[in-house]
């Protein structure tokens, strides 16, 4: 039985694969297109922001500061997450560089020990977020022209992936571990971060050099699915499999009594974020619904971060089940919470006279647009100037 499942298994994947090639060449105008695009993204934006991240968040891992991080943030992260005090580091940077960092550093830190499995399980579930500068500078300010919806946006995103974290706490709760209490200690933490970096056997050198070509093999696997869904969901369309989808989706949308127009967007973020908030931008819809829509499509994160993650994870023994039951929770908690933010946070401060809140905001908001048009304008020579570098490593390597 389990051979004829396996053979099963086997013609499934080969038809898929053998489609998805038919479709390429029979559609070798649009392929080219959507492929171009997901490189754009991926060259102008996705690497230039992370691999500072993912460099850095390499180097902490390797001098101990991460230890450190852990034992002062134990009395915090055991209580709320029941995880231990590094997935305050996990979190921290997950949400400052965005998806899939939060996949990346769990894994790396599950292959150091310093997770259970399940507590990895835990811990990724809601430390895969958009960063705030994609929320604001690039959904809210480049497709709404609205940099006040960006707060909500960013609001509804954290605080729903806080409810996450919350609940997921509970996850095989009955497990036991031979956790016990830490008190808060400055001392105990520094003793940590010496231990850590005492432990380190490679020399400052090959620390870098592992630094960057581990970073940037990480964010190549990134591209590659980038570009991968920006052409899927481009064949989907023209074979107008992504209608049929969405046709389904509106009937859904119907019982709710939503705006039927949202399911093609909806479907398509489904798949690739930025193209799905694009196009939900652009229906005739409330800024409310666009909101609503908008943030269940940031927090379901699209098959396309999702493959990424679970790229991530297939390096470890951690499970992709409890993220993507994560993603469902988190949509759920994101449309709720944004319309119960909405008049307080959006609505309210664009009606009110008092808009002082908004006057203080207003020119971070502004800095983070312009961070994100010079990121786009200069990411493609950092990308390349990356790679260069990567492969002088690669031939000192070898």
């Amino acid at each position: 039985m389990q051979k004829l499942n396996q053979k099963v298994y086997s013609i499934i994947y080969a038809s898929i694969s053998v489609f998805i090639a038919g479709m390429v060449i029979y559609f070798p105008q649009e392929v080219l297109k959507a492929s171009q695009r997901g490189l754009e993204v991926w060259a102008n934006v996705v690497f230039p922001s992370l691999l500072p991240f993912f460099i850095v968040a390499e180097l902490l891992i390797a001098f101990g500061v991460v230890h450190f991080i852990g034992v002062l943030c134990e009395p915090i992260m055991r209580p709320l997450f029941n995880v231990p005090g590094v997935g305050g580091f996990v979190w921290t940077m997950g949400m400052a560089s965005g998806y899939p960092s939060g996949a990346k550093f769990t894994a790396r830190l599950r292959q150091e020990g310093q997770l259970t499995k399940t507590e990895a399980e835990r811990l990724v579930t809601f430390t895969n977020a958009s960063n705030p500068l994609f929320i604001i500078g690039a959904v809210s300010i480049g497709f709404f022209y609205d940099h006040q919806l960006g707060i909500l946006l960013a609001l509804t995103h954290y605080s729903s992936n806080f409810c996450v974290g919350v609940c997921m706490r509970f996850y095989k709760y009955r497990e036991r571990n031979n956790y016990r209490f830490q008190n808060f200690s400055i001392s105990k933490a520094f003793e940590q971060l010496h231990l850590a970096r005492i432990k380190e056997n490679r020399p400052l050198g090959k620390i870098l050099g592992d630094s960057v070509t581990n970073s940037i093999q990480t964010l190549l696997v990134i591209g590659g699915f980038i570009i991968l869904f920006s052409v899927l969901t481009e064949i989907m369309r023209e074979i107008h499999l992504a209608h049929f989808f969405a046709g389904g989706i509106a009937g859904f949308l119907q019982l709710l009594h939503l705006p039927i127009e949202m399911a093609l967007p909806l479907f398509t973020g489904f798949f690739e974020i930025t193209i799905g908030a694009n196009e939900v931008s652009q229906t005739e819809s409330s800024i409310l619904i666009k909101a609503v829509f908008v943030s269940i499509i940031l927090a379901f994160n699209g098959f396309s971060v999702q493959a990424q993650v679970a790229s991530i994870l297939a390096e470890t023994d951690i499970r992709f089940a409890p993220y993507f039951f994560a993603r469902i929770l988190h949509a759920i908690f994101a449309s709720i919470i944004v319309v119960l933010l909405y008049v307080p946070i959006y609505k309210y401060q664009i009606q009110s006279t008092m808009v002082s809140f908004m006057n203080w905001a207003q020119p971070p908001l502004e800095n983070m647009q312009q961070l994100y048009r010079s990121i786009e304008q200069a990411g493609l020579l950092f990308t390349l100037m990356a790679l260069f570098v990567y492969l002088l490593l690669l031939i000192k390597h070898k």
